[in-house]
């Protein structure tokens, strides 16, 4: 059993309900100034939905996708939202009003989307079926009908330019982009693809600073950045790779299990590891250095797909092929609705 206390006994885990098909990824906003934050769910409902961080409580649903969405991600200040789906869009959305801001079409279904860690970005990358990493320029869209691919809008005028995008790296990826991470370097994009490579992205100078050859197939892939040294978190087949979050390419670690890992999120502070698999439906916590597995937890019915630290390290949120989005306390004193 997993102590992080004295004698910490399991607290039962918060279920957040509302989706109607597997969840698909989850991710959470940083801890604003008012010690709030907030949680974005993707679904393969379309409808990604915006919760409080903390309590699991839901706040709205973005509505406007025609397709399965497989990524959805908040700007540092939780100000917008960007969401990529299978009707071969992404889209920027106003997190407080909801509003569809920028409809970003594409060619493919699009798997991944990341904004770079500043307030009210006005670049986001994408990544996807097209297997092009492609970053748009927000500032010079301004209006969701900003990428129809109707020349006029519903009533007859021109409608605004889209939004620009560039590629980087043509031609480089040869698999499904299935996740793109904005370093905490601005300058520094990663993606995780079907072939089996993690690659590191110079924006300067447009080209691949760094890659690492898997041994399986990409589950999950994302940035610890809740802590003062951050790290890459990715799952491929039945191994966990830990990189630096600041040195591209380094690993720090690899350790393997019996079981294939779907999504894997690492705390550093407390060193221990949370792992999904896709052969059951238990959430798993191991032990960073000597990975030892610790503790088992029960309570979704289908496998799990996306794991998620919040931005204090106090919990982790999983979210599952049963639709629903569960919140696991991951300290010793009371938290949040855990008293």
């Amino acid at each position: 059993m997993l102590i992080m206390g004295p004698d910490a006994p399991k607290a039962v885990p918060l279920t957040c309900h509302g989706h109607s098909r597997p969840i698909t990824h989850l991710s959470f906003s940083p801890v604003l100034a008012d010690d709030q934050y907030y949680l974005i769910s993707a679904c393969k409902d379309n409808n990604p939905m915006l919760r409080d961080g903390m309590t699991g409580d839901w706040i709205g649903t973005f509505i406007g996708h025609k397709g399965a969405v497989w990524q959805a991600r908040l700007s540092a200040d939780a100000s917008l939202a960007a969401t990529g789906s299978a009707d071969f869009s992404a889209k920027i959305w106003d997190s407080h009003t909801g509003e569809c801001l920028h409809t970003l079409t594409h060619s493919h279904i699009v798997r991944a989307v990341a904004f770079p860690s500043q307030p009210r970005p006005q670049l986001v990358a994408t990544g996807g079926f097209e297997k092009k990493l492609r970053i748009f320029d927000l500032s010079r869209s301004t209006s969701s009908s900003s990428a129809s691919s109707s020349p006029t809008s519903p009533n007859g005028s021109a409608s605004p330019p889209p939004a620009p995008s560039y590629e980087i790296g043509p031609g480089v990826h040869a698999g499904h982009i299935k996740s793109v991470i904005w370093s905490t370097d601005n300058n520094v994009l990663i993606t995780a693809a079907d072939d089996k490579m993690i690659r590191w992205w110079d924006l300067r100078a447009r080209s691949c600073a760094a890659k690492f050859e898997l041994e399986g197939m990409v589950g999950t892939c994302e940035l610890d950045s809740s802590s003062s040294n951050p790290s890459l978190s990715v799952a491929a087949g039945k191994s966990a790779y830990f990189f630096s979050g600041t040195q591209p390419g380094q690993l720090l670690k690899k350790f393997t299990t019996a079981k294939d890992i779907a999504a894997v999120a690492f705390h550093a502070e407390q060193r221990k590891v949370v792992t999904g698999g896709t052969g059951d439906t238990w959430v798993r916590v191991y032990d960073f250095d000597s990975e030892a597995e610790l503790d088992l937890q029960k309570g979704h019915h289908g496998p799990i797909w996306t794991i998620s630290f919040s931005p204090d390290g106090k919990m982790y949120a999983t979210g599952s092929e049963d639709g629903t989005v569960k919140l696991w306390k991951f300290c010793s004193d009371p938290y949040g609705l855990w008293r």
